[in-house]
Parts: C-alpha cells; sequence; structure tokens
C-alpha cells in the first residue's frame, strides 16, 4: 500500500513538474544575447467592470435627470443584465444610437418633455426602425395599426408612416405627453405606453387609488412590471458608459437630406437610375414607402434626397420629373418567347418575328432603321409608352422579308439619317431641343447614347 501511494506521489510530482517546465518554455524565450526573456501571454477578453448596488445606487443620486428615480432590487438586476450577461445588446444600442437620438432631443424639447423618455425607444424596439413585433407593433416606437393612425400616421398597404423615424417620434411624444396628463405621472405614463391606459386604471383601481408606478406594480401585467425597470436602467448605463466600460466603437450618424416633390407616382429605383443616387439610401431616407413605389394616392408626398444630390436633382427637376412619368418598364422574355420569336415565319407570310436583344448604346430609332421598320411599330408591338429601352431588353420585331438585298444593306448600315436628327446650334440645350421635339432630356440622351447633358454647336442629335 505504501509503494502504491509512493508511486502516485512520485507520478504527480513528475506531471506537475513537466506542465510547469511547458508552461514556462511558452512564455518565454531567448534572446540574441543568450539571457531568457519573459514573454507575457496574450488574453484576448473584454474587462467587465465590478460594481456593487450601493455604487450604482450613489451614481443614481448624482444624476442630472428631469426623471428621477431611486435605486431597487429589480432596477439593479436589469443594469447587471445589460452591462455584463449581455453587453453584444448595448454595443448594437450604441452604435445605433447617433443615429436618432439628436432628433429624439430635439422632438421631447419641442414638446415640453422630459430629454430622457428617448431611452424608452430603445426598450421599444432596439432602435430599429423596421423591426415588427409579433403582435403588429411596427417601428422604433412599436405603434399598433390603430394607434398610429390615431396620432396622424398612415398605415395602409403602400405607406407605412409607423417606419419612419421622424413622424413615428412626434406620434409617440403626443402619445405619451397624453399619457402623462392622464395619470399625471411619468412613470405611469410609460406603464400605459407598454399595457395600455384601461389596464393600468385598472391596477390603480386595485392597489386601493394609488397613483405611482411602485404603487401600482403588483397589479400591473407580467411585462409591464419588467418594462419600466428596463427604461430606468437603461436611462442609468448610458449616463454611466464609462464606469462599465462601454464605449462607441462604430457609431452611424444621420444621413442629412433635403426634401423634394416630384408630384407623380413612381418607382424609387427609376429615381435612383435617372439621378444616381443610391437606391438604397432612397429607401433608407424613406421608409415609410412600401415596395419602392410612390402610389398614386400618395404622389404629393415629399421624398427625402440626401443632400449631396439635392443641387443636381434640383437644376433639372424639370427632365427628371418628365422622364419618371415617361420611363418604360423592362420587358423580360421568356425563353419559350424568345425561340418562337426567331423561328420565323412560314414560307406564305411577308414578315418574320425576331426577338432582338438590346445592346449597349442602341437607341430605338437606329433598331428600327436596321430592321426596315418604323420607330411607332416597335413601339406598339413591344406595347413602349416611350422611346426609353434598355440594355438587356428583348424587342419583338416583325421585319419585312421581302425587302431587295440593296435595301437590307442600307437599312443595316449606321447612317445617321436614317433617323430623324438635328444640329445643334449656338445658344442651344437639350431641354431646348426637347421642348422643340416633345421628348424628354433623358430620351435624347439615350437615343443618343450620351452620359452627360453637355452638347456642342455642330454635334448631330437622334430626336426620332
Amino acid at each position: 500500500m505504501k509503494h502504491i501511494i509512493l508511486r502516485i506521489f512520485l507520478a504527480t510530482v513528475a506531471s506537475f513538474f513537466f506542465l510547469t517546465t511547458q508552461a514556462f518554455s511558452q512564455e518565454s524565450r531567448t534572446s540574441n544575447s543568450g539571457q531568457l526573456e519573459v514573454v507575457l501571454p496574450n488574453y484576448h477578453y473584454e474587462y467587465i467592470p465590478d460594481f456593487t448596488y450601493e455604487e450604482v445606487a450613489k451614481r443614481i443620486e448624482n444624476m442630472e435627470s428631469e426623471m428621477d428615480f431611486e435605486l431597487n432590487d429589480r432596477i439593479f438586476s436589469f443594469i447587471q443584465y445589460f452591462t455584463v450577461r449581455n453587453r453584444e445588446y448595448m454595443k448594437m444600442v450604441l452604435a445605433r444610437k447617433e443615429q436618432y437620438f439628436p432628433m429624439y432631443e430635439e422632438t421631447m424639447k419641442d414638446y415640453g418633455m422630459p430629454v430622457e423618455i428617448q431611452h424608452l425607444s430603445i426598450i421599444e424596439s432596439g432602435l430599429d426602425p423596421k423591426i415588427k413585433s409579433h403582435m403588429g407593433a411596427m417601428g422604433l416606437w412599436q405603434f399598433m395599426p390603430a394607434t398610429g393612425r390615431e396620432y396622424g400616421m398612415e398605415v395602409n398597404p403602400d405607406i407605412d408612416d409607423r417606419m419612419d423615424p421622424e413622424k413615428s417620434t412626434k406620434a409617440a411624444a403626443k402619445y405619451l405627453k397624453a399619457l402623462y396628463k392622464m395619470f399625471g405621472n411619468w412613470e405611469v405614463a410609460l406603464a400605459a405606453y407598454n399595457c395600455g391606459p384601461g389596464n393600468v386604471r385598472k391596477a390603480i383601481r386595485h392597489s386601493g387609488g394609488k397613483n405611482t408606478f411602485w404603487g401600482i406594480y403588483d397589479y400591473l401585467p407580467k411585462e409591464t412590471r419588467s418594462y419600466v425597470p428596463q427604461f430606468q436602467a437603461m436611462l442609468y448605463i448610458l449616463n454611466h458608459l464609462e464606469e462599465h466600460n462601454l464605449h462607441l466603437e462604430e457609431p452611424s450618424y444621420p444621413m442629412e437630406y433635403e426634401q423634394l416633390n416630384f408630384d407623380k407616382t413612381f418607382q424609387l429605383k427609376t429615381l435612383a437610375s435617372l439621378t444616381e443616387v443610391c437606391l438604397k439610401d432612397l429607401e433608407k431616407l424613406n421608409p415609410s414607402i412600401k415596395q419602392g413605389r410612390v402610389p398614386e394616392s400618395h404622389r404629393s408626398m415629399s421624398i427625402r434626397i440626401p443632400k449631396s444630390k439635392a443641387f443636381f436633382i434640383k437644376e433639372n427637376l424639370a427632365w427628371i420629373s418628365d422622364s419618371l412619368s415617361k420611363a418604360a418598364p423592362i420587358l423580360v422574355a421568356s425563353t419559350s418567347q424568345v425561340e418562337t420569336a426567331t423561328k420565323g415565319s412560314s414560307p406564305q407570310q411577308t414578315t418574320s418575328r425576331i426577338a432582338y436583344k438590346v445592346k449597349s448604346g442602341d437607341a430605338i430609332g437606329t433598331i428600327a432603321s436596321r430592321h426596315g421598320v418604323t420607330l411607332t411599330q416597335i413601339k406598339q408591338w413591344n406595347n413602349l409608352s416611350s422611346n426609353l429601352i434598355k440594355e438587356g431588353q428583348i424587342l419583338i420585331i416583325h421585319s419585312n422579308s421581302n425587302l431587295s438585298s440593296s435595301k437590307t444593306i442600307a437599312l443595316n448600315s449606321d447612317n445617321p439619317t436614317s433617323s430623324k436628327t438635328y444640329t445643334v446650334r449656338p445658344g442651344d440645350s437639350l431641354w431646348m431641343i426637347s421642348q422643340k421635339h416633345s421628348l424628354s432630356i433623358e430620351q435624347i440622351k439615350r437615343l443618343n447614347n450620351l452620359n452627360t447633358t453637355q452638347i456642342k454647336p455642330g454635334q448631330r442629335l437622334i430626336v426620332g
């Protein structure tokens, strides 16, 4: 028995010596001079400061806030949750904060409310303007459709203002101020925002007429009992980020914009294409617009445009607006349609039906000339409302098979006289030329493969 114990002891010592030697060898190296240098291990972890209930209570006591509150175990537990266990959520909030809080603060001041109310949006949506709850609440302030409409927001299949940060924030301020007037206490107003004024009145009755949040706490719905303490925990944390080693690393800021009215129904992607504005920027600035389309019922609505592009669009508003309404849809031909079109006609027929794929630089007038047909015919065959075509678009053309060979050669040449042309005169502009020939500037640009609106005297332009 003694021998067994001795063997175990010796094995343990040897193992300890081996591990110690390995650890030491990993944390040290020999320098060029032969001396042993200690290499400190590289730990990758985030430092989370420790804190006590008393420390947090003292910080809250010294906070300058229009909404005073006292710490309790419920609030403290949420402070621990957000600063220790769910720091990733806080980092997400901090990354989005600067995008909305300046606007929040201005709105709260305009409505004579404590600016701290802005923190409620974090609890509601995590500062995600497009988030939707399983109950159907939408946006930064999580309005239900009926309440949204009650406070002046459009909610229909085409437009949903609940996703608009500015409109929904103003609606939230109005609603919260109405709830404050109803109950005379901001904490109770916040509770009513979450569960509805009816549930709060019921809680007040069951509590024997108490009118504070903690007085009616036990009689409120379970979710609401956590709702207000979370708001207060968030209010404390955002005032003490440094103490909890929470830093704003990659903030996002609001995009500067101007508002323009096109008074038309159109697709945002069409506007983006005409103006070279990023489509995602247009969608982000106009989140109320569903399905990327300004509907006929809201044609007079103002569209937010990135400020960097506003001057160009205002300078060219006439032709851009004209092109928005005349832009042709992209025709998509199925494989079977293209195959049928390219098979040609029977011997008895005098025309052959072909499918032509639009190439870069093509204009509808030149395509018509090459195939011995008129521009009007191509538009009729393809149900086009304008002369606009796009690269890759499939055009169905009924070309005359009885054309003489000499005529065919002439039609397939790039002779500009086969289309209606105009020679630019001194003082001319694309706008003036477009008015003379009942075309939009964009149409002239497409017919002539122009990338800019700059033209010079003597230049020949296709205008039909």
